[in-house]
């Protein structure tokens, strides 16, 4: 796992253990906000037991805020018992649906996981929450996308803004929806932010993030208008999976290399969802023709 301190008293830890998910602490002299978990226990453990051991003079660790309800990000919650848990209602809804069996799916393969248990958000919001702690303002805010329930977590004073995976090398949009991502990118280009935490990967910094943003929105274009396509022309799908992430706009190396499955996912979800829709935005696009 890699620490690193973004600004004063705010630390972002990413894991060397899975797709280099990140999560962060907010130290103020009112006690700790720790924003997502990490999903295995010995990082988890290892990220839970230097925040106590920084705010442990200062009320502790007030909050945990889970940013959606991705395994990799909901899993060390239970190691923060004396923390309010906050999310976004859809967050806490998607949780008690399907956490558990996740869980139970994930042991089968991940021993490590066994002493995991999924603990649940015991204060939700809907559109926006503020948190005024120790002189800072953070500021929780709907920003959906990549799933239905994603948060992210702006704190004012530093504009530093946990962007969840809202932001990521590439956009990853299986199960959400690319212009729904799109506007929630919208958002965060205005915030004016000196810092941006992705969900994966690297702290973004403030010169490159109108680049990124950009080019985010821009391969989400991208990819929707070949999806559209070779529905429209009833083109192969394997051939569409073909096309490679550089052909997008955005590079293969980052994560490792993981960036060219979530795009070729990313494809396949969208050929997929205009193909099935009882009335796909590709037939709407026909009837505007």
């Amino acid at each position: 796992m890699q620490r690193e301190r973004v600004a004063d008293s705010i630390w972002v830890f990413t894991s060397s253990l899975f797709a280099q998910v990140t999560a962060g602490v907010v130290f103020t002299g009112e006690g700790a906000l720790v924003i997502d978990t990490l999903p295995y226990p010995s990082e988890a453990r290892e990220m839970r037991d230097f925040a106590r051991s920084r705010s442990a003079s200062s009320h502790g660790i007030r909050y945990v805020v889970l940013t959606h309800s991705h395994a990799d990000h909901i899993y060390g919650a239970y190691l923060y018992p004396e923390a309010e848990i906050i999310s976004h209602r859809r967050c806490r809804d998607l949780m008690r649906r399907h956490a558990d069996q996740g869980l139970r799916d994930a042991r089968e393969h991940t021993p490590e996981l066994n002493e995991v248990q999924i603990r649940l958000p015991g204060l939700v919001f809907q559109e926006e929450m503020t948190i005024r702690l120790g002189g800072r303002t953070i500021v929780l805010s709907e920003s959906p996308g990549h799933s239905a329930d994603v948060v992210s977590v702006f704190i004012k004073e530093d504009k530093v803004l946990f962007a969840s995976d809202t932001v990521m090398p590439v956009p990853y949009i299986v199960g959400g929806d690319a212009h729904v991502m799109i506007k929630s990118l919208e958002v965060i280009a205005d915030l004016g932010l000196e810092n941006i935490v992705q969900g994966h990967g690297e702290v973004l910094l403030r010169g490159e993030i109108n680049e990124i943003i950009a080019s985010n929105i821009a391969y989400l274009h991208k990819i929707d208008s070949l999806a559209r396509q070779y529905v429209r022309e009833k083109l192969p799908r394997q051939e569409l999976l073909g096309i490679d992430i550089e052909a997008c706009g955005k590079s293969r190396i980052p994560l490792s290399g993981l960036v060219q499955r979530f795009h070729q996912a990313n494809l396949a979800y969208l050929y997929d969802a205009y193909r099935q829709g009882p009335h796909s935005a590709v037939e709407q696009d026909q009837e505007n023709e």
